[in-house]
C-alpha cells in the first residue's frame, strides 16, 4: 500500500508539472467566482471540520478545500440546469467541476465523475456543437477515460476521440494556447499510458512476491493512478467556470 501511495503521488506530480501554472491561476480565478459559491465554501470549511475530513479521506487540507469548492460549484450548476435544461454554460460548468472532482477522488468514485462529466458536456454540445470550451472539456474527459483501460487498443480509441475534440476546439478558437497545449499533450498520451502500465506491472510483481493479492486490489490500484492522472493539469473546472461566467465582450 505504501508503494501504491508513492506511485499515485508521483503521477499526480507529473500531471501538475504539465501545466503552465495550475495552482497559480486557481487561486486568482477562485476569487472571481460568484459570491454564493464562496459563501457555500466558507460555511463548510471550518478549521475543525477540514481537519477531520482530511484525516478521514487522506487528502491534504488544500485538496479538501478544492473538493469543497468544486462540490459547491457542481451543485450550483445543477440548480441552474434545473431552471433551464438548455443552459449550455451551466452544463459545461457542471462537467468541468466533475472532472476536477475526479482528480480528487479514487476508485469507482473517480470513474463515475468522469463518466458523468462526459454525459453533461455531451448534452451541452448537442445544444451548441461548436462550443469550444465544451469540446476542450470533452477532450480532457476522453483522455482521462483512456487511462482507465489497460488495453492499448481501448485506450487509444479514447485518445483518438480526445484528439478530435481538441482539433475542433482549436478550429473554433485558433488563438487559444490552452487548446493547442492540450492537443500537444494528448499526442504524448499513448507513450505515457505504456509507462503507467509498465509501472503497474512492476508494482504487481513486487507485491505478489511479498503476499497474495486479491484481484480487486489490482483494479483499485489501476483506478487509483488513473483517477489522479487527468492529463490536463490545467485547472479545467476553474478555467471553464471563469470563461462561462465572464461578461460578453462589448460589440
Amino acid at each position: 500500500r505504501k508503494e501504491r501511495k508513492r506511485a499515485t503521488r508521483a503521477t499526480r506530480a507529473t500531471s501538475s508539472s504539465g501545466s503552465s501554472g495550475r495552482s497559480g491561476t486557481s487561486g486568482t480565478r477562485r476569487d472571481a467566482r460568484p459570491s454564493e459559491l464562496l459563501v457555500n465554501k466558507q460555511q463548510h470549511s471550518t478549521g475543525a471540520g477540514k481537519d477531520t475530513m482530511a484525516n478521514a479521506s487522506g487528502l491534504a487540507q488544500e485538496e479538501i478545500e478544492r473538493l469543497i469548492f468544486f462540490e459547491a460549484a457542481k451543485e450550483q450548476a445543477k440548480l441552474e440546469v434545473k431552471k433551464n435544461p438548455r443552459d449550455v454554460q451551466a452544463l459545461i460548468r457542471w462537467g468541468g467541476a466533475l472532472l476536477e472532482l475526479a482528480h480528487l477522488k479514487q476508485g469507482t468514485e473517480a470513474i463515475q465523475c468522469i463518466e458523468e462529466a462526459i454525459e453533461k458536456i455531451e448534452e451541452a454540445l448537442k445544444i451548441d456543437p461548436r462550443k469550444h470550451e465544451a469540446l476542450w472539456c470533452l477532450g480532457n474527459a476522453y483522455t482521462s477515460q483512456g487511462f482507465l483501460h489497460a488495453s492499448v487498443d481501448r485506450a487509444q480509441d479514447y485518445f483518438d476521440r480526445a484528439s478530435d475534440c481538441f482539433k475542433k476546439a482549436v478550429k473554433e478558437d485558433p488563438r487559444n494556447e490552452v487548446y493547442k497545449k492540450a492537443l500537444e499533450m494528448n499526442a504524448r498520451a499513448p507513450q505515457l499510458h505504456a509507462q503507467i502500465q509498465k509501472q503497474l506491472q512492476a508494482q504487481q510483481e513486487q507485491s505478489m512476491a511479498e503476499q497474495k493479492l486479491v484481484s480487486s486490489e489490482n483494479s483499485d490500484y489501476l483506478y487509483d493512478v488513473a483517477g489522479w492522472f487527468i492529463l490536463i493539469g490545467l485547472g479545467i473546472g476553474l478555467a471553464v467556470m471563469t470563461k462561462a461566467s465572464a461578461p460578453a465582450p462589448a460589440p
